[in-house]
């Protein structure tokens, strides 16, 4: 029997750009597009220009009355309220009702789960994590995000917020102002934006000459700190030894938790390569349990990034369950099986 919905929606809401694309059945991206996530300060704004870039797409490939649901990956949604709860990344106030208000929007169901969750899908179905049942997503952006799959299975926890490892603090004292509220979280120093916190601290406190002093001080990014450590500059090179030691310490602890084959490494960051991946391995193994040592893989991502979250919040699409319809915690499964076309 054809399925008269055969396709779904993918979107995820990264803390810079919101990327959403069209998915068949077989996880073939059939096109997908950007819009930038903080540009309206507005819910609502932001919703109405999510739903017009999207349907310019929909409208593109005839697909109009033949979307089964929208999947979406954001900043600390959950999965059983369709809540974006805290949003600390995010430019509007949170809580705030997504799942409900994109339903009222497109007339269609939607599934919401934490952004790193719906990348972990991704990476379990269709990437470098395929036959791996034990693994860590992180996924290395404006913030630190993770998802973690035990036994074949993502990890919600009893309110649908586990995995928060962004959020575990590892300078426990004088760390860095983390935008949830407290100090020294991961993801101040292991992000992207905590990349180039460091190269201002660097740069403040050292005397070496470096071509990151020839940017305004608030104008680096990590990516100033990559391409400059690319071209052999001391200081930068010496920010991703420390950004990669501190990940890696925090990995080597992560892993006495749920024992996983591996670490899967996803977002601008993890494309740095060895000069993030060496020391982050030394770290993560002279940190580690013993019984753990040179048994835990880090991989990266071979997925395109915008590909990744959007064929894992799609996988979420499939599910998804018209607003008043109850999800009962916990899900038997991480990847919900699509209909066969």
């Amino acid at each position: 029997m054809v399925n008269s919905k055969p396709y779904v929606i993918g979107i995820d809401m990264g803390g810079t750009n919101t990327v959403f694309g069209i998915v068949d059945a077989r996880g073939v991206v059939l096109t997908s597009d950007s819009i930038k996530t903080k540009k309206h300060s507005n819910i609502n704004d932001y919703i109405d220009e999510l739903y017009t870039e999207t349907m310019r797409l929909v409208r593109a490939i005839d697909a109009e009355g033949k979307i089964f649901g929208i999947g979406v990956g954001a900043p600390n949604a959950n999965y059983f309220t369709g809540m974006i709860e805290d949003g600390v990344n995010l430019p509007w106030p949170t809580p705030v009702p997504f799942a409900q208000l994109l339903s009222e929007k497109f007339g269609i169901p939607v599934a919401i789960t934490n952004d790193a969750n719906a990348a972990a899908i991704g990476e379990m179905t269709y990437g470098v994590a395929r036959g791996i049942k034990d693994f860590i997503m992180i996924t290395l952006g404006t913030g630190v995000g993770s998802g973690i799959v035990i036994n074949g299975q993502l990890v919600y926890g009893h309110d649908g917020f586990a995995g928060e490892l962004g959020h575990v603090i590892v300078k426990r004292n004088n760390g860095r102002l983390c935008g949830c509220g407290r100090a020294g979280c991961l993801e101040t120093y292991c992000s992207a934006t905590g990349v180039a916190r460091t190269a201002r601290e660097f740069l403040e406190i050292r005397t070496e000459p470096s071509t990151l002093r020839d940017i305004p001080v608030d104008a680096i990014t990590s990516k100033d700190v990559y391409d400059a450590a690319m071209a052999g500059d001391k200081i930068a090179k010496e920010i991703f030894v420390y950004t990669g030691t501190i990940l890696g310490e925090a990995l080597a602890d992560f892993t006495a938790f749920s024992s996983p084959e591996a670490f899967v490494l996803f977002g601008g960051l993890a494309k740095s390569g060895e000069l993030l991946l060496k020391p982050l391995r030394e770290a993560m193994e002279r940190n580690m349990l013993s019984i753990y040592k040179g048994k835990v893989k880090v991989l990266q991502s071979e997925l395109r990034e915008a590909d990744a979250a959007i064929l894992g919040a799609s996988a979420l699409g499939w599910e998804a369950k018209p607003i008043g319809v109850a999800i009962t915690p916990p899900p038997a499964s991480a990847t919900p099986a699509a209909p066969q076309p």
